[in-house]
């Protein structure tokens, strides 16, 4: 593992752990971290309610090369959307809807970490 890939792994669990920490102030109940399946891997699932919430997390250091939520592509939305859809049959679980949403950490090397929560990103 190269010092480059060490620290971008560490970011992004640090945005990760910091975005499960958001949701879980908004009230929502956490249901599964890092779940994988064929077809991709979903950061976090939580419940709103009677809502199933998927959340895809990231991490940047800058809006240098894009923004976080400029890294949600259509195919990543509709990807997202089914994995969230994969995630209710593998678990059994049924909900009144399913929603996904997108949270952009932005960690400067200077300054205060930002949070940023879209809800309903799809």
């Amino acid at each position: 593992m190269t010092a480059t890939y060490a620290r971008r792994m560490a970011l992004g669990a640090f945005g990760e752990q910091l975005a499960v920490q958001h949701l879980i102030s908004q009230g929502m109940v956490l249901l599964d971290r890092n779940w994988r399946c064929n077809e991709g891997e979903i950061d976090i699932v939580a419940r709103d309610g009677d809502v199933v919430v998927v959340c895809e997390v990231k991490t940047r250091t800058s809006a240098r090369y894009g923004t976080a939520f400029e890294a949600i592509t259509p195919v990543k939305a509709a990807r997202l959307n089914r994995l969230g859809f994969a995630w209710l049959r593998a678990k059994g679980v049924r909900c009144a809807a399913l929603r996904v949403d997108v949270i952009a950490v932005t960690r400067p090397w200077r300054g205060r970490t930002e949070v940023e929560h879209i809800q309903g990103f799809v």
